[in-house]
């Protein structure tokens, strides 16, 4: 597979990653062995790179991490790239966000993950003035110097918090939702990404499966699933459900998205090859709860990169049906 550059860290990722959130929780139920059998897919398949974090399922999708790499695969331990996450296992106010807390939390995912320093934590979509607090990289620069992390990054909900990030000297990446219904950080953040060399992790690439078009309107989700219980944004930001589109216009849109993709791609692949095909994208994430779609997605990175007339479809189907739900929140 395709690796691309984590420029400020000095590693190679493959383009496509894996996203681990549906292992620890809020997609239904995952069982052990089967999580264990994706994360096996996703290896023997070419992808290195796996997000986490230590909120999902209460730390269980890092352990689950944790198991894979030093009992089931322990040959992959080094060549793996694992990036955790921190911050959301505490009251979000900014004052939370301290050395104190991060070692606190850095010390659990460490144990979680059964590794001295870890790859990469990011800040887990903290609340918007974290991003501005000299004393919060100050932190994560401690952090670094001690050899607990080996560098850190931000996962953000807005582009305004990825360019607040960005202006730090020391933060080897951004994450941040985008997908062919979520267009605005290709304009405001990419580009920004590439000069300054900040890795982009793009997630919620197949906007919480709309863009896989397997849904219809009548689609129920169980009541564990985060599209059943988070679509108006009554547990976290809204936009991480659905992209924050409305689940009847994501549906409508979704089969015009498939429609503009040649004869033989499937949806879901051919969204995750857009995401690739975005200058300044490093690894796109989407999750997987069964072998058969790990392997699938990791499968788009070697279809051949969609035409211009593709790529113009796309954004005339957000700037028609999206732009005015979501291009002026996130």
């Amino acid at each position: 597979m395709e690796e691309r550059s984590f420029a400020r860290l000095g590693r190679q990722v493959s383009v496509v990653g894996l996203g681990t959130w549906q292992l620890g929780a809020d997609w239904g139920d995952v069982g052990e062995g089967t999580a264990l059998q994706v994360l096996a897919a996703s290896v023997d398949s070419g992808v290195n790179f796996f997000d986490t974090a230590d909120v999902y399922g209460d730390g269980r999708s890092e352990q689950l991490i944790g198991r894979f790499l030093h009992e089931e695969r322990p040959d992959l331990a080094e060549r793996v790239f694992v990036a955790t996450k921190m911050g959301r296992r505490a009251e979000q106010r900014p004052e939370m966000f301290t050395l104190d807390n991060f070692r606190r939390w850095n010390d659990r995912s460490r144990e979680n993950l059964r590794v001295d320093r870890l790859d990469l934590v990011q800040l887990h979509c903290p609340p918007t003035p974290v991003f501005t607090m000299q004393s919060v990289y100050d932190a994560l620069d401690t952090m670094v110097e001690e050899g607990r992390i080996a560098g850190y990054g931000v996962s953000v909900e807005t582009c305004a918090e990825a360019l607040a990030a960005m202006e730090r000297p020391n933060v080897a990446s951004v994450q941040i939702i985008l997908n062919a219904f979520r267009l605005k950080p290709l304009d405001e953040v990419l580009p920004v990404a590439a000069e300054r060399g900040v890795a982009i992790i793009a997630r919620v690439p197949l906007a919480s499966g709309l863009l896989s078009g397997r849904f219809t309107t009548d689609t129920t989700f169980a009541q564990t699933d985060h599209r059943a219980y988070n679509r108006s944004g009554a547990a976290f930001d809204v936009g991480e459900t659905f992209s924050g589109v409305d689940y009847e216009t994501g549906v409508k849109a979704a089969q015009e998205f498939a429609a503009l993709l040649p004869e033989g791609v499937t949806p879901a692949q051919g969204a995750l090859r857009w995401v690739i095909d975005q200058p300044g994208v490093t690894t796109v994430i989407p999750g997987a709860s069964k072998v058969y779609q790990a392997r699938a997605n990791a499968a788009a990175a070697s279809l051949a990169p969609l035409s211009a007339e593709v790529l113009r479809g796309v954004r005339e189907l957000y700037d028609r049906e999206l732009r005015r739900e979501v291009h002026h929140r996130w």
